[in-house]
C-alpha cells in the first residue's frame, strides 16, 4: 500500500483561509477517490500560511477494474437464423467486444442481447495526476486572485508544488499560472530558512518539516500554542483572555509558534479593560490576562485590579530573534495604546449631551434621517414596550433615559477609531458623569446579542432597549423597501430578528408582535411621509420574515424540522404564532419532549385520522368547543357520546390560556386513541360519510371539533411519521 502527499505552497494565506480550506480539500479528494475506484486507509489534510498539504495512506497500486453489462436490442433484432444483424454488430463495436461474446438474457419484456464489458484500472499514479490540477482549482474562499499573466486563481499566488506518491513524483503540470508550476519533491521550510527542503517520500513530509522550523499539522501546532499560553497564564496566576475567533486566528498565522511575553506600561491600566483588551486582541493578535481574582464588571472604568500590566503573544520568528520581536511588540503597543489615551481625554472633555445633539449631524441611511432621529424612534418603540410589557418602574425609568442617549458614543473620537467599542464606552462615559448605573447598562446591553452565540442582555432595561433598537431597525430599514436576500444583509437584518426572538425567550416575555407590529408600522408612516410606507403591508412583510427568522432560529438549535413546521411553518398563521413567540417555543419543546417520550406517535394517529375526514366539515378553524355545534340528538351511537365526552374534557385546556395548558392537551389526545378507534371501528362504530345529511354534518363536526382543539398545539399534518 502506497501514501500520496500534495502540498500547495503559496504566498502568505488569509488566517480564516488555512482554516476553511482544509475540510474542503478533504472532501473533494475523499469524493474523486470514491469515484475513481480507489479506497484509502487515511486522508487528512494540513496548512499554514503558505502551504495547503493533504496526505493519503493506504492507497492501492491500481484502480479496481471497472466491469459493466450493457443491456442491447432484442435478441430477435439482434440475431436472425443464428448469425448477427446490424443491429448486434453495432451494438458490440459500441462495447468494444466480439460479436461472438454477446449473451442473450430473458427479461420481463422478453429476450435481449447483453454484453459485458470490462474497463482495466489504471495506475494510482495515473489517476492522480489527473486528479490533482482539479482540486487546486475546486477549492472556494473570498477574494480570489489572478497575479502575473496567467488566468488561474487562487487566494494567493502558487510557487511551488510538491507531489509524491512514497518516493517518486507524481508528474503534474499546472499551465494556468504565472509561471507555470511543475511538480517535484522540493517544499520550503520556515520564511526565515534559505533554500528549499527536499521531501525524500510522502511518509517523511511532517517530520521533513519540523526540521525546518514547519509545524504542518494544524491539530498539533493549536496544541502546543493553548499549552504554552495555558502555562504561562497560570504561572502568572491569571486566565487567558482568548475568544475561540482570535486562536483560530493565531494558529493559523504562524508555521513555527513561539510564545512571547511582554509588558504593558501600568499607567495604561487608567484605560478601561476593554480599550486595552480591544487594541491587544483585535488590531495586534495579542493575548491579554486578567486576574483570576477578578470579578468581572462591565462598567469598569479601569483595566488596574482587572488586567496585569502584561501581554501574551504567538511569534512566528526564530529563537534567536525572541528579545528583538518581544521589544517590537511592546513598542507597537505602547504606541496603540497612547493613541487610546489620547483618544479617552477627548471624548472626556466632551459631555455626552453634546455627543447627543452631534448625532443631528450624522445621516443613519437615506430617507430614515438622522441618528437623532433614529434615536427618537428608539426612544418611543422604548417606551411602547414598556407599557406593551407591564414593566417595572425602575427597569421603566432607566430604559427611558437610556433610550436618547444610547447612541451618542457613535460620534465619539474612541468609537471612531475602536468600532467595537461602540455601546461600551457610551455606558463607561454615562456613569463617569453620574447617570445611574442602570442606565449605563442599559446602554451596554442594547447592543447585546452582538452575533451568534454572544450573551444576552443581564437587566431588564438592557433587554427592553435592546428590543427597541433591533424593532427599529426592522421597521425603518423595511420601510425602505430593502430585504435581506441571498447572503446580501448589508444592514444584519437577520442577526437582528433573531436577536429579537432570543431576548424574548430568554427573558419569558409574552408579547403580542402582532399588535406592536401594527402600532408601530402606523407610527412608522407619520413619521415617515416620504417613504408612502402602507402599514398593513410592512406589517406583514415583517411578521413573515419573523416567522422565517423563528423556525430557522429553532432548527439551528436542534429541533427537528418537521417538528418547527408543524408549530411555525407556512400552514400556522402569523397570528397564531407571533401574537406570543414564547408560546411557539414552548410547543415546540412539548412536541420535542413527546417525541423523545415516544407519546408523540399516539398523538399523530388520533389527530390525523380525525383531520382528514374533518376537512370536509363546515366549521370554522377557530371552534374550540363542541358546544352549539354537536347536536347529541342526532346520535345514534354510543361511540359518538364518547367522543363527545373526550371533546368537552379537551375543550377545558384548549381554550385556556398559557403555556401549562399544553401539557395535559397532548396527553388527553393521547388517551383517546381507543375512544376515537372505537367510532371508526369498534362494535359501535359509525360510518361518518352516511346517507342522512344531518347526521353526517354532525359527525364530521365532531372529527373537526377535535382537529380545531389539536391545532392549538400544532399543525400535526405536517408531523412526520
Amino acid at each position: 500500500m502506497a501514501t500520496f502527499l500534495l502540498e500547495i505552497g503559496t504566498e502568505e494565506l488569509p488566517a480564516d483561509f488555512v482554516r476553511l480550506a482544509q475540510p474542503q480539500l478533504e472532501a473533494i479528494v475523499a469524493r474523486d477517490l470514491q469515484d475513481a475506484r480507489l479506497s484509502w486507509d487515511s486522508l487528512k489534510a494540513s496548512g499554514t500560511p503558505r502551504r495547503l498539504a493533504v496526505t493519503i495512506a493506504g492507497l492501492p497500486e491500481r484502480q479496481q477494474d471497472l466491469v459493466e453489462e450493457r443491456k442491447g436490442p432484442p435478441a430477435q433484432q439482434a440475431f436472425r437464423d443464428g448469425q448477427p444483424t446490424p443491429a448486434a454488430l453495432g451494438f458490440a463495436r459500441r462495447c468494444g467486444c466480439d460479436p461472438e461474446q454477446l449473451e442473450i438474457r430473458d427479461t420481463d419484456k422478453g429476450p435481449f442481447v447483453f454484453a459485458r464489458t470490462t474497463e482495466a484500472g489504471r495506475s494510482v499514479e495515473a489517476v492522480l495526476a489527473g486528479c490533482i490540477p482539479g482540486w487546486i482549482r475546486t477549492l472556494q474562499g473570498r477574494r480570489f486572485m489572478r497575479w502575473g499573466d496567467g488566468d488561474g486563481r487562487f487566494s494567493r499566488p502558487l510557487r511551488w508544488l510538491v507531489a509524491l506518491l512514497d518516493g517518486a513524483v507524481v508528474p503534474v503540470q499546472l499551465t494556468d499560472v504565472d509561471p507555470p508550476l511543475a511538480s517535484d519533491r522540493l517544499s520550503r521550510g520556515h520564511r526565515l530558512h534559505q533554500g528549499a527542503v527536499m521531501i525524500s517520500s510522502a511518509g517523511a513530509y511532517a517530520a521533513t518539516l519540523a526540521a525546518a522550523d514547519v509545524q504542518v499539522d494544524r491539530e498539533s501546532r493549536g496544541q502546543m500554542i493553548r499549552r504554552e499560553l495555558e502555562a504561562a497564564a497560570t504561572v502568572a496566576g491569571a486566565k487567558l483572555d482568548l475568544p475561540g475567533a482570535l486562536f483560530d486566528e493565531l494558529v493559523d498565522l504562524v508555521e513555527s509558534p513561539r510564545l512571547i511575553e511582554g509588558s504593558i506600561d501600568a499607567a495604561y491600566l487608567a484605560l478601561p479593560p476593554e480599550v486595552l483588551s480591544t487594541v491587544m486582541r483585535s488590531h495586534q493578535r495579542y493575548v491579554p490576562l486578567r486576574l483570576s481574582a477578578a470579578t468581572a464588571d462591565p462598567l469598569a472604568l479601569v483595566a488596574e485590579g482587572v488586567l496585569l500590566p502584561r501581554f501574551l503573544c504567538i511569534s512566528n520568528g526564530l529563537e534567536a530573534a525572541a528579545a528583538t520581536i518581544r521589544r517590537g511588540n511592546e513598542r507597537v503597543l505602547r504606541a496603540r495604546l497612547a493613541d487610546a489615551a489620547f483618544f479617552l481625554a477627548a471624548d472626556r472633555r466632551q459631555s455626552s449631551a453634546e455627543r447627543v445633539e452631534a448625532l443631528d449631524r450624522v445621516t443613519f441611511a437615506e430617507g430614515l434621517g438622522s441618528l437623532a432621529d433614529r434615536s427618537q424612534r428608539l426612544a418611543w418603540l422604548a417606551d411602547l414596550l414598556c407599557r406593551r410589557l407591564e414593566s417595572g418602574e425602575e427597569a421603566a425609568t432607566a430604559v427611558r433615559r437610556a433610550a436618547p442617549l444610547c447612541k451618542h458614543d457613535l460620534v465619539s473620537q474612541m468609537v471612531g477609531e475602536f468600532p467595537e467599542l461602540q455601546g461600551v464606552m457610551g455606558a463607561k462615559y454615562l456613569l463617569a458623569e453620574g447617570e445611574p448605573r442602570a442606565v449605563a447598562l442599559a446602554v451596554l446591553e442594547h447592543y447585546q446579542p452582538r452575533g451568534a452565540g454572544d450573551v444576552l442582555p443581564g437587566s431588564e432595561a438592557g433587554a427592553l432597549l435592546a428590543l427597541a433598537e433591533r424593532l427599529e431597525l426592522l421597521l425603518s430599514i423595511f420601510a425602505r423597501g430593502e430585504r435581506p436576500s441571498g447572503s446580501s444583509d448589508p444592514y444584519a437584518l437577520r442577526r437582528a430578528g433573531n436577536g429579537l426572538l432570543q431576548i424574548l425567550w430568554d427573558r419569558g416575555w409574552s408579547l403580542d408582535l402582532v399588535a406592536l407590529m401594527a402600532a408601530a408600522t402606523a407610527h412608522w408612516q407619520g413619521l415617515l411621509p416620504a417613504l408612502a410606507i402602507q402599514p398593513a403591508a410592512l406589517a406583514a412583510d415583517l411578521l413573515e420574515f419573523l416567522r422565517q427568522r423563528l423556525a430557522s432560529l429553532l432548527e439551528e438549535e436542534g429541533f427537528s424540522a418537521d417538528l418547527v413546521q408543524a408549530v411555525a411553518g407556512e400552514s400556522v398563521s402569523l397570528e397564531r404564532l407571533l401574537r406570543d413567540p414564547a408560546d411557539a417555543r414552548a410547543r415546540v419543546e412539548l412536541l420535542r419532549r413527546l417525541r423523545d417520550e415516544e407519546r408523540l406517535p399516539l398523538v399523530q394517529a388520533v389527530v390525523q385520522r380525525a383531520s382528514r375526514l374533518a376537512e370536509q366539515a363546515d366549521l370554522a378553524a377557530d371552534l374550540l368547543s363542541p358546544a352549539g355545534v354537536v347536536d347529541p340528538a342526532l346520535f345514534t351511537s354510543p361511540s359518538e357520546a364518547a367522543v363527545l365526552s373526550v371533546l368537552e374534557r379537551l375543550a377545558v385546556h384548549a381554550a385556556a390560556s398559557g403555556t401549562a395548558r399544553y401539557d395535559p392537551l397532548a396527553r388527553l389526545l393521547g388517551e383517546s386513541g381507543a375512544t376515537l378507534a372505537a367510532f371508526f371501528d369498534g362494535d359501535d362504530s359509525v360510518m361518518v360519510m352516511c346517507d342522512q345529511p344531518e347526521v353526517r354534518r354532525n359527525r364530521l363536526r365532531l372529527l373537526a371539533v377535535l382537529r380545531n382543539q389539536a391545532a392549538v398545539l400544532a399543525d400535526f399534518a405536517r408531523l412526520g411519521g
